[in-house]
């Protein structure tokens, strides 16, 4: 049998929304994974993937409330919301999965040299196990002779973790993170946003069926 009552109708679009809340969850958290890949806050495509996170978040609060509600004028613009959110989100889902890798590298670059502080370097080589940014440690780049991938050197010096591949560059760690987490979450933002296409449609039939709570007579 098909879902096509009231009931029906409704508790579909509710589970529907609450997949929307769950997918901008997933698309936030590993957008903010591939932005601290980047070092820097201005990355827009990823910044574009977190704003279409949010977005879609807070429309499906307002489909869902919608929908628990029969809410006519909610139903309406959550229609309008999705059509528009889903063409920003294909867009920028697409610019994701061709993110090239000299875009990365140069994102990256940009970010080390330019946006992040001293504190945030170090904060990345302890975590990644890498030393400088590209295997040619430079002045200001924070020491690499504490790390634990330099620890086994007797007499280190900061270009000698780099040698001979004992610790990595920091710039092969951060692309291959920023790599898989566009990757994810390009993949992740593409698939759902033909969702949005059901959504929009499941809404339409749900706003023009009679509400059997309210008077028979009344066109909901």
């Amino acid at each position: 049998m098909g879902c096509g009552d009231f009931h029906c109708s409704r508790n579909a679009l509710i589970a529907l929304n609450t997949l929307y809340i769950l997918v901008s969850i997933i698309l936030i958290s590993v957008a903010a994974t591939a932005q601290y890949a980047a070092v820097v806050t201005s990355t827009s495509v990823i910044g574009g993937i977190i704003a279409c996170g949010v977005f879609l978040l807070i429309v499906a609060l307002i489909g869902l409330v919608g929908a628990i509600k029969h809410h006519q004028v909610l139903l309406f613009f959550y229609m309008v919301i999705l059509v528009l959110l889903f063409l920003i989100q294909l867009f920028v889902s697409i610019g994701c999965l061709v993110y090239g890798e000299s875009k990365r590298e140069e994102v990256i670059k940009y970010g080390w040299e330019h946006e992040a502080s001293s504190k945030t370097k170090a904060q990345v080589q302890k975590e990644f196990e890498c030393c400088s940014l590209n295997g040619t440690y430079k002045a200001g780049d924070p020491p690499c002779v504490n790390l634990k991938c330099c620890s086994m050197i007797s007499n280190a010096t900061n270009q000698m973790c780099l040698d001979d591949n004992n610790c990595p560059s920091c710039l092969e760690e951060l692309d291959d993170l920023m790599h898989k987490a566009l990757r994810t979450v390009g993949g992740v933002g593409l698939f759902f946003s033909f969702t949005e296409l059901f959504g929009v449609f499941w809404t339409y039939r749900y706003r023009n069926q009679k509400d059997p709570r309210a008077n028979p007579n009344a066109f909901l």
